[in-house]
Order: structure tokens, then sequence, then C-alpha cells
């Protein structure tokens, strides 16, 4: 709902607060106060389009902020987030439009700056404006189709919900079959590629680690005999008989620990190093035998490098193809025997799925015709309240005639179209809303047409109680522009009555001339015009004579001046006077 609206130098309006409580709000004032202004500022705020001459002359801009409650509409709150904003701890979000008198215009939507579309998306969601130059909220077949299936109550709404998740089943399966036959050449390909793959990995049958083991294998055997010399010196070294050294390493570490433990018993701490040398000995000893065993083993063996170079030729074609190692290559194996089985799996899966959109196709088919059903059976309900709505309006003989019929093509909502149109009088052909009719008819059609869905809305959540498991949508807020144009007497204060009843299940803002509407207000607001200096209102159009416009709540006496006005222009008359009072009076009656 929306809390407040504040406007600055928006047309007549320098510096205008209006506060919009729950229920219903009525505006009123003269001819030419500003009253337009306000539903120029909250088209503002709602998106609608800047234009350079509403800005108050000799102002370099206008600006209009307002504070919307959305706790209630986690869609709206989802869009403040995604669009950078941020919502207040107690549930609202600001909404700034300004618009320079040079042209241009931004918007900010709790605290940043957004596209003007996005205010206009978060409009669809909050407020409908229901004016003759307005957008109405059932303009479209979508939007009235989604409208009886809200009248026609939960049980309907929960064979809509069925209907729609066998849709978006059935749907994502189509998707599927048609990736799947639109691909079956792609994937026999891919399939027969695996094949040969893991044929040629299965020929060569490669073992963990074995690339690494054989190019060991090939680098000891292709210099056999480097590594004979090699070993041999090192084994004379340690353990032979060395000319050059004069002994081996062995021998030489034994009388260095032979000297030692001679002195020992002089000095401990060359005891300590004697037996660290006898530990080097038995070290030198094991080499030495390694070594002899080592040089023992290692004899050229042409064959065995020969067998050795075509294994390892065989194991590098495979890691050219399927990974740097073996050891990827025998992953890539295993990835492909699985992504095999998942290809040649298809043509089962493909009739898996076949015969669930059958059965599918079962269902929607039955679900349809329920939702069918149920859709005629709220359309006569809904007409038949709306037709009673319209002849306490001033429109008695008219009749709404919401038609239900065959879709082109079935759809997520079902296989009907339905679309609202409007019997002028008996005998004259329907037509649909908008087409046919005044501003001021068309308002009190769409007034009509509210009241029944709230009032539906309202029963229905009364009868499920707390039993009910769906939480029914709030309403949007109503703003309602020109209702009562062309009605008068009775005829009004019905409008005044209905819209009381509307207001009972959502926020209503109406901007009215009827004294016998306004006094149905839960909050009366008045627009008030003056110029400065003491001149007379419109004598001057530029400086200090500009029109000054401003936005008062009247109460009690305040009230009854107001409406006495309203009724004959003289808001002293006492005869005015008591004609409101017993306005107020009686509209309170039965709320």
């Amino acid at each position: 709902m929306l809390e407040e609206i504040a406007i600055e130098n928006l047309g007549v309006i320098r510096a205008a607060r209006v506060p919009l409580a729950d229920g219903l709000t009525v505006i009123t004032g003269e001819t030419g106060a500003g009253k337009t202004m306000v539903l120029t500022g909250l088209g503002l705020l709602m998106g609608g389009k800047a234009d350079p001459a509403a800005v108050r002359p000799g102002a370099d801009g206008a600006v209009v902020e307002g504070r919307l409650r959305v706790a209630a509409h986690p869609a709206v709150v989802a869009r403040v987030d995604e669009a950078g904003g941020e919502v207040d701890d107690d549930g609202t979000v600001v909404v700034l439009r300004t618009v320079a008198a040079a042209g241009r215009s931004r918007a900010h939507l709790g605290g940043r700056g957004v596209p003007q579309a996005v205010l206009a998306e978060i409009a669809d969601e909050l407020v409908t404006v229901h004016g003759q130059a307005d957008q109405l909220r059932l303009r479209t077949a979508a939007k009235q189709r989604e409208a009886l299936d809200s009248f026609a109550g939960p049980d309907h709404q929960d064979d809509l919900d069925a209907y729609r998740a066998a849709w978006s089943e059935r749907a994502g399966l189509l998707a599927e079959i048609d990736d799947l036959t639109a691909r079956a050449a792609e994937r026999a390909r891919e399939a027969e590629l695996l094949r040969l793959g893991l044929a040629e990995v299965e020929r060569v049958d490669p073992q963990p680690g074995e690339d690494a083991e054989l190019t060991a294998l090939v680098g000891r055997l292709g210099n056999a005999e480097q590594l004979r010399v090699a070993a041999q010196e090192a084994h004379d070294a340690v353990a032979g008989d060395d000319v050059e050294t004069a002994g081996s390493a062995v021998e030489a570490v034994e009388r260095a620990r032979r000297a030692l433990e001679a002195a020992a018993s002089d000095d401990p701490t060359l005891g300590a190093h004697a037996t660290r040398l006898a530990e080097a000995g038995y070290l030198l000893a094991d080499v030495a035998t390694e070594l002899s065993s080592y040089v023992n083993d290692l004899q050229a063996d042409p064959a065995g490098l020969e067998t050795a170079h075509a294994r390892l030729a065989e194991l590098t074609t495979l890691t050219r193809s399927y990974g740097e190692t073996i050891d990827d290559v025998l992953r890539w194996a295993s990835d492909a025997g699985l992504r095999l089985l998942d290809l040649d799996d298809g043509g089962e899966r493909l009739a898996g799925m076949r015969e669930r959109t059958a059965e599918l196709d079962a269902e929607l088919a039955g679900a349809a015709e329920r939702l069918t059903t149920g859709r005629r059976k709220a359309a006569e309900a809904l007409s038949d309240a709306v037709t009673q709505e319209l002849s306490g309006l001033a429109m008695k003989g008219a009749r709404l005639v919401v038609d239900v019929a065959p879709a082109d093509e079935p759809g997520p909502w079902g296989a009907d179209q339905v679309a609202f149109l409007l019997e002028p009088h008996p005998g004259a052909p329907a037509r649909p809303l908008g087409k046919g009719a005044s501003g001021g008819e068309l308002s009190r059609v769409m007034l009509a047409v509210e009241v029944a869905l709230a009032t539906s809305r309202v029963e229905l959540g009364s009868a499920a109680g707390s039993t009910s498991g769906r939480a029914a949508a709030p309403l949007p807020t109503f703003v309602f522009d020109e209702v009562d144009a062309g009605v008068g007497g009775r005829a009004a204060v019905e409008v005044g009555r209905r819209l009381a009843v509307l207001a009972r299940s959502t926020q209503v803002v109406v901007v009215t001339h009827l004294a016998q509407v306004a006094a149905f207000a839960d909050s009366h607001l008045v627009v008030t015009k003056s110029t400065p200096d003491g001149e007379a209102d419109g004598d001057s159009e530029d400086g200090a004579g500009v029109t000054v416009t401003g936005v008062r709540e009247v109460t009690d006496d305040d009230r009854v001046r107001e409406l006495a006005r309203m009724l004959s222009g003289q808001e002293e008359s006492a005869t005015a006077r008591q004609h409101a009072v017993e306005l107020l009076a009686s509209s309170t009656v039965g709320r």
C-alpha cells in the first residue's frame, strides 16, 4: 500500500505532503485546485512518462517522493533487491522521481537509481489506476483470465496449479525429446568414437605407472655399458683393490676406527668418533655388496631393449590421444565407459519419455476440462455479481458478459480464452471493455468488477478459515478517477458505498467531486489553492503571484464544511451543513 506522497514544484503544487491511510481515502477540492497534480505525482512514482511542462513555473525541477509498504509482496521485495535498492526494516521502500525543467528525469528505488521501467514493474504489482486516460488492471485477456480464476475459488486454483505442474513437466520432456532426436546422429558419432578409443585402450592394456617404469628400463638398457663401468669403479673404490687409492674405502675406514679406539682410553671423545666410523664401515660394506650384485646383474640385452621401445611406443600412442600419462589414459577410459552407457541408453530413455508424455497428455486433457467447467461456472457467477453492482451504479440494464471460449491452442493456463465484455443495454452487442463506454462509465464498470472480485475473495477467505493452505495474494491499491462522472443523487451514494466495500479488503484512493462519495471516506484530504500577496486565484502566472496548492486532512467540523461546499458551493450554508451531517451519518450505517 501507499503510505504517503510528498510533492514539490509540480504544477500548482509548491510543496505538499499527502498521507494515505488504510481503507478509503478521498481527495476533494475546487475545480482547478490541483487534484490532477496529485494523480500526476502518483503516476510519476509508478513509472509514468515525465512531462517537463508539468514543472512549476520558475522552478528548476519537480520532485515526487513516495513510501510504499511492500512486505506483503515478496515478488516486489525481490525486484527491489535485484535492482540494488533496500527495503527498510519496517517493510517499506522509498520511491523518488525527479523531473527537470530542461526535460531530464531520474528515478530512484530504495536509495538506488533505476530505469523508469523498473518503477512500472513495481506498479503492476502494487497500484491500479482506473480512469479515462489510464490503463485498466484487467486490460488484457491474460489478466481477465487470472481474475476469473481467482474468483472461481481455492479448489479451482488447486486444479490450475496441478495443470501447470503437469504442463511444466510435459514441456521439459518435450524439450529433452527434441534435443535427443535432433542430436541423434551427433550422439551416434560420439558413441562410435568412444568405442574405438576404448577398444584401442583395451588392446594395449596399459597398467598404472607402466609408462614411467618403461622409460626407466629403456634408459638403463640403452646405457648398460656406461652404467656397468660406473658401478664397477664405485665398487672398487669402496671395497676393491684400487691401486690409485691404495686400498678400499672400507679398509681405510677400518684403519681410522682402530686408531681412534687405541687412543680412546686417554680421551672418551675419540671413542665416540670411533663408534660412528664403525657404523660408516657397515654402510660402506653394504653398498659394496649391492654394487657387486648390480654389476653382475647388468648385462647388455638388445632384445629386451627393443621390446621395451616397442611397448613404450604403444603407450605413447595412447597418451597422445587420451592423456598426458597412462594414469590419465586410464581415467579417460573410465569416464568414456560411463558416457558410452549413457549414450547407448538414449533409445530406452527416449521411449520412456515419450510414454510419460502420453500419460501427461491424458492428464492435461482431463485437467483442462475441469478448468473449463470451473471457469464457465465462475463466469456466470461473476457476470451476475457485476451486473447487480452496475444496476446500483446508474447503469441499469448494462450487463458484464464473461466469455469463456476455446483457445486457439492450449497453454500453461489451460485450453480457454477469457474475455470481459460489456453489454450497455439489453439487445446491444457485447463489446470489449474500454470500447463504447465513456470514461466515467468505464470507471464504474471497473469499480463493479473490482468490488465483486474483492467481495468474493473475502467470502472465500472466511469460508476457508484456518484450514486453507493457500494464502491469497494481497490486492493492489486502487486509485479511481472520474468514477462518479455523470452520476448524482442515489447513484452517487451507491458509488460511495461500493468504494467503501472494496476498501474493506484493500487500500482505495478516490478523486471525487461528489459529497455523496466523499462521505464514505475513512480519510478525507482536501486540495486547496491560494496565491501569495493576497491576489485572487489565478491573477498572476509568474513570480510571486503563481497559484499555490496545498493538501490537508479534514475531520469533524472541517469535514462537514468541505462536504457542505461540495453540496452547494456554500460551506457556511446551514442547510448544506445539515445535509452534510446527514450524509456522514447515513454513510456509517451498516459499515
